[in-house]
């Protein structure tokens, strides 16, 4: 990750004719937050068009301003609409440029990078809270409240569902199931955090040095597992979000748990996920 004095450079530099193009690109958007959010709110997105829109919508501009939020598109070079969404909804968008696929960790870094907030809110593009004005609100306390000098909470996992008009059993049992086990994890110091969403004050997500670039999968467990070493891991209910469950529609509960065990244990013993490349389901 760039420190602060990289990150205010990225900021001023102004493209030219003769400048080689960056690896990502940063725009305005329509809507632009306050002038000192407390809350960044970043969305890794790639070839999104389908649900973006709906996640972006949960942050409308009197939200933002209410609770002290800025709103960040992280584009992994998307070839469908994306872009233009982003633009239509975000204060800032940072996209890929390069021809190589970029990973999710490093879109997830790169939003971070446009981020000023002192709380980093990273949530997929799939997925919207369950009541965004709780969750702002418990957001904006924590971010107040809950400093990392005052406190040993670190950064927080957000609880998990589908959303009622699309759940069946299955993702009732899973998820209750999964939550607890998140929250089981964190009790022992092992560090977990869903990565549909995930909330990390500032300071710590910088000394820990953001995600891990490289990973492809199981990033989030990753840097979940380095933050311990620099506190704990908190639970809030309010923080509950629903995902889209269209990966567990195509590939069964059972799949997508042992590919995430798979991972999981292949972080923990050789700093590095088995998935070579993580599906796009769109």
């Amino acid at each position: 990750m760039p420190t602060d004095a990289a990150h205010e450079a990225i900021q001023i530099i102004e493209p030219t004719e003769t400048t080689e193009t960056p690896a990502w690109e940063p725009t305005r958007g329509a809507n632009p937050a306050v002038g000192n959010p407390l809350i960044s709110i970043i969305v890794p997105a790639l070839n999104e068009e389908k649900l973006l829109e709906r996640t972006l919508r949960c942050f409308p501009p009197q939200l933002r301003e209410r609770y002290g939020m800025e709103l960040i598109v992280s584009d992994g070079g998307s070839s469908d609409a994306t872009p233009l969404i982003a633009e239509q909804y975000a204060d800032a968008v940072a996209r890929h440029t390069e021809p190589r696929r970029q990973t999710i960790a490093e879109g997830r870094n790169r939003g971070a990078e446009r981020a000023r907030g002192v709380l980093l809110v990273f949530i997929n593009a799939d997925t919207v809270p369950k009541d965004a004005q709780k969750f702002l609100a418990a957001l904006q306390q924590i971010a107040q409240e809950d400093s990392p000098n005052g406190s040993r909470v670190v950064a927080y996992a957000c609880p998990v569902e589908i959303a009622p008009e699309e759940r069946q059993l299955s993702d009732r049992l899973f998820h209750g199931f999964f939550n607890r086990y998140v929250r089981f994890l964190n009790a022992i110091g092992v560090g977990m955090g869903r990565g549909e969403c995930q909330v990390i004050h500032r300071a710590p997500f910088l000394k820990a040095g953001g995600y891990d670039n490289g990973m492809v999968a199981g990033e989030d467990f990753d840097l979940y597992k380095r933050l311990t070493r620099l506190g704990t891991i908190g639970h809030r209910a309010e923080l509950m979000v629903h995902e889209s469950p269209r990966r567990f529609r195509r590939y069964g509960y059972l799949r997508v748990l042992w590919e995430w065990t798979l991972n999981a244990l292949s972080v923990i013993f050789s700093g590095k996920a088995v998935s070579k490349e993580w599906e796009q389901i769109r």
